[in-house]
């Protein structure tokens, strides 16, 4: 079945909350997450998708800047601190992207 979604800066906005979102609440996992991001992008109509993929690196890059601040505005406090020193040893880390490569390969002029 295939169908085609909407692309605006507000539905995609939308779709990475609600993926951080079920991250956050351990709905999804991580593989779980990179499926549905691209089940999601296969949706993307080939001719919408340097729009979308102008507008989820801006709310990736918002996002990522979001989280920082709020890491770093919690870092004078001691016991945040090693609450996030803790939880970071039990973390997998992970790499950002400056680009999505697997959005972009998925493209067809």
């Amino acid at each position: 079945m295939n169908r085609e979604v909407s692309i605006s800066y507000q539905a995609v906005k939308t779709k990475v909350y609600r993926l951080i979102d079920a991250l956050v609440e351990d709905a999804k996992s991580q593989g779980e997450i990179q499926e549905s991001t691209q089940r999601w992008w296969k949706q993307i109509h080939p001719s919408d998708r340097p729009v979308a993929r102008k507008y989820l690196i801006s709310v990736l890059e918002k996002s990522h800047a979001s989280l920082s601040a709020i890491k770093d505005g919690l870092n004078e406090f001691d016991d945040v601190q090693e609450s996030m020193h803790l939880a970071s040893k039990k973390l997998p880390k992970i790499q950002p992207m400056a680009t999505p490569p697997r959005l972009m390969s998925r493209s067809k002029g």
